[in-house]
């Protein structure tokens, strides 16, 4: 109960940074539409998020909490203070040669990201070269914001790591509404709102940390132990974040020789992915960790498969149907969010067809999501890179055989090869991290899993064919109002939800079921 309880607070927040996300990307999409200024703006915004992924949220996190678990539990607070303290010097001080050298040769890293605009020198470009050298500060800010998190987190404080977000969406949302004009190029505000997000989410952990009494002073410590240990386990997490971030790279790569608009379709799309990953996904992968962490530190194999058994239960149950409901909803959501001025309606068929093979990998993207705590609790950070090296080398095979097969064929969203790669590659680093997880005898699966796949494929299947009886016109939704865009989306969501929760129930889903191992 404890763990469902910090997933539902960590859920919460994090519901509403995605329904704030929302606005903010339906403000994006009516002031600036799909274009290439566009594209230029969120290829600038995605380098600084590539970069913070490897050493923010990704590589670095992953080897610092359960590090700080261990500090935390032997009860020594002067050393659990002492290694944040030269943790925090050695990071702050490596991002921030890294920030120089990445705003001096911002059109060198642009190039590596976006050689098709180069070699075609398109003024995506140069634009995009400029707005890089304003949100690249953006790295280090955010990453030393993701190791307040993680401090936060340790000590099971999830609200404010998990309301961060919400500000960089309202620097984003102000900076369309209120700079754009005020600007030669009013696609720059969207990078100077980046910048600012990133100073005021350091800011706002700085209360909690004092309030926990383990504000930061930053020390250089290369020597430290702490440092060596978590530098250590970083390398490996270093190549499995990289692996992910090297697939979304080649994706960009691709992504650049396409026609324009490619890279704000598949943004928009992945957006939309990101509501039920972010919400639910990265949620309980942030409450497990810490978790599953002093599990292992106290020897408790049993309540360690526990854990994960009802992380993985909790996982079917909800994503499964949000895969469902993306894919039937594509294009009434899209619609209903975007679909206004600048955004055209071929905007929205060239969204809907990258969205729908993103939903398909839902399940796989938030399975591993649960599953990989299970291999770096145990400090174990070898495993899950070799199983992304397999996932990645997949992952760019199927990017060039999808987008080839498509173009061959003639079909007129390519970029939908990228997402449908993306997706089946997921799947396969879930099945090579569950399998691993099995072998190694930490994870051992609870009676009832075949009765609760039954109930939720029986549930999905009367939801799917509601909502398709629901919203199959197309056409309607493209003519009605914005009004009634979102009563017609809002109360077939409803129904959809209503009709799963009553099959479920129907079909012998236990409230027992969900609580099993959540403590």
């Amino acid at each position: 109960m404890k763990l469902l309880k910090s997933t539902a607070t960590v859920g919460s927040a994090t519901i509403l940074s995605r329904i704030l996300g929302f606005i903010r990307d339906v403000i994006l999409a009516k002031v600036f539409g799909a274009s290439g200024e566009t594209d230029a703006f969120f290829l600038a915004f995605k380098i600084p998020n590539f970069m913070r992924r490897l050493f923010g949220e990704g590589s670095f996190s992953l080897a610092f909490v359960p590090v700080l678990s261990e500090y935390k539990a032997a009860g020594d607070r002067a050393a659990l203070r002492d290694l944040i303290d030269h943790v925090t010097g050695t990071l702050a001080s490596v991002l921030l040669v890294l920030t120089a050298i990445g705003v001096i040769a911002a059109p060198l890293v642009l190039s590596i990201f976006a050689p098709g605009w180069l070699i075609d020198d398109r003024p995506e470009f140069s634009l995009s070269a400029g707005m890089l050298r304003i949100t690249f500060p953006y790295i280090m800010l955010i990453s030393l914001t993701a190791l307040a998190g993680g401090i936060l987190n340790t000590f099971e404080r999830f609200l404010i790591p998990a309301l961060t977000p919400v500000l960089l969406n309202l620097s984003l949302i102000a900076a369309a509404l209120l700079l754009a004009d005020q600007l030669e190029v009013p696609v720059t505000a969207l990078a100077w709102g980046v910048l600012l997000a990133g100073f005021v989410q350091l800011l706002l952990q700085v209360p909690a940390l004092m309030r926990l009494g383990l504000m930061p002073r930053p020390k250089w410590g290369w020597r430290h132990s702490g440092v060596r240990r978590i530098m250590k386990l970083m390398i490996p997490t270093l190549f499995g974040s990289s692996v992910a971030q090297v697939n979304l790279l080649f994706d960009s790569i691709i992504a650049t020789f396409l026609v324009t608009g490619s890279v704000s379709w598949l943004y928009y799309s992945d957006r939309l992915l990101e509501f039920p990953l972010g919400v639910f996904g990265i949620a309980l992968a942030t409450v497990i960790l810490p978790n599953l962490s002093q599990k292992h530190a106290k020897a408790s194999s049993a309540e360690f498969s526990a854990t994960l058994n009802w992380a993985l239960r909790l996982a079917v149950v909800i994503t499964v149907p949000a895969a469902v409901g993306l894919v039937i909803l594509a294009g009434p959501i899209l619609i209903t969010l975007f679909q206004y001025d600048a955004f055209q309606p071929d905007d929205v068929r060239m969204s809907t067809y990258s969205l729908i093979a993103y939903s398909a990998g839902l399940p796989a993207f938030i399975a591993v999501k649960v599953l990989a705590p299970g291999y770096y609790a145990r400090q174990d950070t070898t495993t899950p890179v070799k199983i992304a090296i397999a996932a990645m080398v997949t992952n760019m095979g199927l990017n060039l055989l999808f987008v080839g097969l498509l173009l061959v064929r003639g079909f007129e969203g390519p970029h939908a090869g990228l997402a449908l790669a993306s997706s089946v590659a997921a799947y396969l680093n879930a099945a090579l991290l569950y399998r691993g997880l099995r072998a190694r005898g930490v994870l051992s699966l609870d009676k009832g899993w075949l009765r609760l796949w039954i109930a939720v494929l029986l549930a999905c299947g009367s939801m799917a064919a509601l909502l398709y009886f629901m919203t199959h016109d197309i056409q309607a939704w493209l003519q009605a109002s914005a009004l009634l865009r979102v009563r017609n989306l809002s109360l077939t969501i409803m129904f959809g939800v209503l009709i799963y929760i009553f099959v479920c129930m129907v079909a012998g889903i236990k409230k027992h079921d969900l609580l099993r191992g959540s403590n």
